[in-house]
């Protein structure tokens, strides 16, 4: 059972701090997309803050990865959360005093890009640390519970707080729930394996980590292909405000509860993963999640009921977030510790630049067109990583991968 691993005294504080920076991140988020897109009425505007974002992540990640590589990868959290809190609290005071301002959620959106790439690269890189590797099925599978936790309840309390509070206090909700995470991961404690060359500079590091990404080819194909889910979901959050408002006439409550239904949806997947990974082949099984993504997406294109987005909602979230555990946890068996935060990187800001393309490019389609257009491309995206998965599943490294997967169910 995964919940077994809580009882280890630094997966469960991880766990703790986890679930809170995701409720913190989920609901500015959500927030922040319905604020702007309530105030300009414009799906462009919700694009072009969401391209923001992933750019500003994207522009530090030679950075980010090299930094996680060379340093105490929990403190690197740390300080990332507490700055995060303070900033975002010093927003929230400007919003307070002066209102409304496009370059206060400009601002707001480049603190979020920069620090969920630092946060992607450190903590993946953490887990690998702090657990063994017969474990890292059931491990992602609780770190995406308590993203999912904290993000459908991010999607329950956004919509009801906005409506009657406002962004403001949203807000400051955010940069206690950095603090309060912050505490939580103190209490972790491990001796690092990790051995870097702290005198090494950031360029040769960095050129290291290319390098080996370089020598192996269909490890760094299998990294693309474990992004496209993440990329679908910033699609998701992208085209769901216009979605709801336009093509289903419903409000901020009803967005609020189709995120809340996504998040279910993860949160189940983090119970099914783990031990449908120990009991079947992983190329099945993720082969499975793909179809399934790709035919309710498909379903949605042509949709008009808000119940049927819901529905929809709930599978998104359950195939995504099977995907990246499934994914996220081989990729944890055949990445080298030593260069586990680089590789992470070069695959975050991937997806980042993916992101920042496809968010501005589909909030203008959106505009023109129709917000369905985004569930279409987003079924289009889900089956360009089922046809690349395909073309590597009798390589000589899906083979490796499955020995390994075997070896730890048995």
């Amino acid at each position: 059972m995964v919940y077994n691993m809580l009882k280890g005294k630094n997966f469960r504080n991880f766990f703790l701090s986890d679930i809170t920076q995701g409720f913190g991140v989920g609901m500015s988020t959500i927030g922040a997309n319905w604020f702007l897109l309530d105030k300009t009425g414009s799906a462009t505007a919700v694009g072009l803050l969401l391209a923001i974002n992933v750019i500003a992540g994207f522009l530090v990640f030679p950075l980010v990865g090299t930094f996680t590589d060379k340093f105490n990868r929990k403190v690197i959290i740390m300080w990332t959360h507490l700055t995060r809190a303070v900033l975002i609290f010093i927003l929230t005071a400007l919003f307070f005093i002066s209102g409304f301002h496009p370059i206060y959620l400009y601002i707001f959106t480049v603190i979020n890009g920069i620090g969920w790439t630092i946060y992607m690269s450190a903590s993946r890189s953490l887990i690998q640390e702090i657990l063994p590797e017969d474990e890292y099925f059931s491990g992602n599978s609780l770190i995406e519970i308590s993203l999912q936790v904290g993000m459908f309840m991010a999607g329950a309390a956004s919509g009801f707080l906005y409506k009657y509070f406002g962004f403001e206090i949203i807000l400051l909700i955010n940069s206690i729930a950095f603090m309060i995470s912050s505490i939580a991961l103190l209490r972790v404690t491990y001796k690092s394996e990790i051995v870097s060359e702290v005198n090494e500079s950031f360029l040769k590091s960095f050129k290291g980590g290319l390098s080996y990404l370089g020598g192996k080819k269909l490890l760094f194909i299998f990294g693309i292909v474990s992004i496209i889910p993440l990329v679908s979901t910033m699609i998701f959050n992208v085209i769901v405000p216009s979605y709801v408002n336009d093509s289903l006439n419903a409000g901020s409550v009803a967005f609020g509860i189709a995120d809340m239904f996504y998040g279910i949806g993860g949160l189940v997947s983090g119970f099914l993963a783990a031990p449908l990974a120990k009991r079947f082949s992983s190329k099945y099984i993720i082969f499975s999640f793909f179809g399934i993504a790709i035919i309710i997406m498909t379903v949605l294109t042509i949709n008009k009921y808000i119940t049927i987005l819901f529905i929809g909602s709930f599978l998104i979230g359950l195939s995504n977030s099977s995907l990246r555990i499934l994914m996220n946890s081989l990729l944890m068996k055949m990445v080298d510790k030593r260069f586990m935060g680089r590789a992470m990187s070069v695959w975050m800001a991937m997806s980042l630049l993916f992101q920042a393309i496809l968010a501005y490019s589909l909030g203008r389609l959106v505009d023109y067109f129709s917000p369905a257009i985004g569930f279409l491309f987003m079924g289009v995206l889900m089956l360009v990583g089922f046809i690349l998965f395909n073309l590597i599943i009798n390589s000589s490294f899906l083979k490796q991968i499955n020995e390994k997967a075997e070896d730890t169910a048995s």
